[in-house]
């Protein structure tokens, strides 16, 4: 086996995708696999039955403390006070001016016998160091301690239909009952493993997060009952198909939630940073929108095309692709508030020609 070398960091699980033949990329400082056995037949195998992703890159904080929901509540848009024990909320990191510094994923755990609470939360790779830096800043004086695992934990997502299928067996719990967004703590191999009803393609899943030894047990009997490694390449097709936004791409620190169509996760019956930005913004209306295209031919639009109305420039794509599943051009792109609506003809400019292509209702794929 031949490993070439890289400054890049490496999961816990790289060797083993190496094994498998796996074709590499730098993705925020970590060299990925970005896919093994092809784009379409990984994508496929997510859409039909299931798929395993190594997602050990993503940045992972443990978080203690017997305020916690209400401290972090003043860091996101999202209501976190009444979050369940098992239960978990997506939301975005805001910065002082309501502009998206990360999306996130919380994981609320509940109370031990000294009302001390605790979570998980869950963070882009490439955001790590920025959201680290962010939440210990604004929680100093919050009595709250954080933990960053995220070079000792390794994360597997398993999606697809059949995910629970693959899962079940292998703890005592009954998986079939845990809800969307929920999650618990069990054991395999009397090493501790989280694991969570949630992902970023589109279809039912779960995602793993657990020691190295035993991710690398589970990637390997995964592989022994023939569910497909998947690539960074197909888990971009899945959840672009899915309308799920990516960080720095269709989101940013300019970029509010109510400008990249995620109003749902603000909350304003609470306080939070940038609130009064996004009040405004909600009275006022956005003035640009993040909106699903549709090429009306093959020709796909990438990141930063630019986007015309009228023959003239409006906006840009921000995310495009060919959808492996509906065999069409889509695209995610910023145009203004007035020419967001659903139907709404555009042209797509590619190398210097002109593509007509129209707005269309998100997403593009329903499970």
């Amino acid at each position: 086996m031949t490993v070439t070398q890289s400054n890049s960091l490496q999961t816990p699980l790289y060797f083993l995708s190496v094994e498998s033949k796996a074709k590499f990329t730098d993705f925020a400082g970590w060299e990925m696999a970005l896919q093994y056995s092809g784009l379409k037949k990984e994508h496929q195998a997510v859409r039909e039955s299931v798929g395993m992703f190594d997602i050990s890159h993503m940045g992972k904080f443990s978080l203690r403390g017997k305020a916690l929901r209400s401290s972090l509540n003043y860091l996101v848009p999202s209501d976190l006070s009444n979050l369940e024990s098992g239960k978990a909320q997506y939301s975005v990191l805001l910065n002082h001016e309501g502009g998206i510094i990360d999306d996130i994923i919380f994981y609320y755990q509940g109370k031990n016998e000294e009302s001390i609470e605790s979570g998980i939360l869950i963070v882009n790779a490439s955001t790590t160091s920025k959201d680290w830096h962010w939440l210990t800043e604004n929680l100093k004086n919050q009595d709250i301690e954080l933990k960053d695992n995220s070079r000792d934990l390794a994360l597997i997502a398993l999606q697809g239909k059949n995910a629970v299928e693959y899962l079940n067996p292998l703890v005592t719990e009954d998986l079939t009952t845990l809800p969307s967004f929920g999650h618990l703590t069990t054991e395999i191999d009397a090493q501790t493993v989280f694991i969570a009803r949630t992902g970023y393609t589109g279809e039912d899943g779960f995602e793993i997060m657990t020691t190295p030894t035993i991710a690398q047990k589970l990637w390997k009997y995964f592989l022994g009952k023939n569910v497909t490694p998947c690539g960074l390449g197909c888990r971009d097709t899945l959840r672009l198909e899915a309308c799920m936004g990516l960080y720095g791409q269709d989101m940013n620190e300019e970029i509010t939630p109510l400008e990249a169509g995620i109003s749902w996760v603000v909350n304003f019956n609470h306080d939070f940073i940038g609130k009064d930005i996004l009040s405004t913004q909600k009275q006022e209306k956005v003035k640009k929108r993040l909106v699903a295209i549709e090429m009306e031919g093959k020709y796909i639009a990438r990141h930063e095309y630019p986007i015309l109305i009228n023959n003239q420039v409006v906006g840009h794509i921000t995310s495009g692709t060919l959808s492996p599943t509906l065999n069409k051009a889509i695209a995610l792109g910023y145009v203004p508030y007035n020419y967001s609506k659903i139907g709404q003809k555009l042209k797509i400019e590619i190398r210097e020609k002109l593509y007509p292509a129209t707005i269309v209702k998100k997403p593009f794929y329903h499970r």
